[in-house]
């Protein structure tokens, strides 16, 4: 991953509304959440949450998929998982470490 698209998602990630969006999204999986159920359950006004949800379109760090009248979003569990593997790509001073734990979500079917 390019130091640029790093510095985009830690920069995305780097507000309370944005990181308490991803978490979300990060523990409903790849089924996502429509973007009502997020405003509801994180008590963020529909014209705030819009705002954050571009911003994390915007850094690759969610995706979102349309199901009949509603917006679906979800992780984008390769961006986090590039952005974790970039952080710790040169970690413990050179000498080998634990590699970094790489999740995969089972999707449904």
């Amino acid at each position: 991953m390019e130091t640029k698209r790093v510095l985009l998602a830690l920069a995305a990630l780097a507000q309370e509304s944005r990181l308490a969006i991803f978490r979300l999204l990060v523990q409903a999986g790849p089924e996502g959440v429509a973007a009502t159920k997020i405003g509801e359950q994180l008590g963020i006004p529909p014209s705030s949450l819009s705002f954050h949800l571009k911003e994390l379109l915007h850094a690759d760090l969610v995706e979102s998929r349309q199901a009949g009248r509603f917006v679906i979003y979800s992780a984008n569990i390769t961006t986090m998982n590039q952005m974790l593997g970039f952080l710790t790509e040169n970690c413990c001073g050179g000498n080998p470490c634990t590699p970094v734990q790489v999740q995969q979500c089972a999707t449904a079917g």
